[in-house]
């Protein structure tokens, strides 16, 4: 009878770590979501005629980020990069103290100045961008490996 649980716990151990922190708490596991797991990245700038990023971004595959991305009101301004929005899973997108726990981005835009928060697990290897819709600068973009 035991061996007929055993895969069954293991499903659900599997679900939690997958999930979120909420179900993973119900049942003791943290899993890929564990604080031990996440690293906060380099505040991204929107700013007119600014520099978004001071460095490229190298993540690795199976660990949680979180990213600020803040707007100083200079000019309405966002960031795209959908092949980086889909090699990714969102945990949730924070703004204004409200928690968005989103499907799926390709873009983010802000209109005035403010603070965006957004907390992902990254999956898929490659090579990616994130940049300011319509420029062609590099100052004006993120580059992204992740391994």
């Amino acid at each position: 009878m035991k061996a007929l649980f055993k895969p069954l716990l293991g499903g659900v151990l599997l679900s939690a770590a997958i999930c979120g922190p909420a179900l993973a708490h119900e049942f003791g596991f943290a899993g890929i979501l564990d604080h031990a797991n996440k690293e906060e990245l380099p505040e991204l700038t929107l700013s007119s005629g600014k520099p978004v990023s001071e460095a490229p971004w190298k993540l690795k595959s199976g660990k949680v980020y979180e990213v600020e991305i803040v707007s100083d009101g200079t000019a309405e301004l966002g960031l795209e990069g959908s092949g980086f929005f889909r090699a990714i899973w969102i945990n949730e997108v924070v703004v204004n103290g409200l928690e968005i726990r989103p499907y799926g981005l390709d873009s983010v835009e802000f209109d005035e100045a403010g603070t965006m928060e957004i907390e992902f697990l990254a999956i898929k290897p490659g090579r990616y961008f994130l940049r300011q819709p319509g420029t062609t600068g590099e100052s004006q973009r993120v580059e992204i490996v992740i391994e």
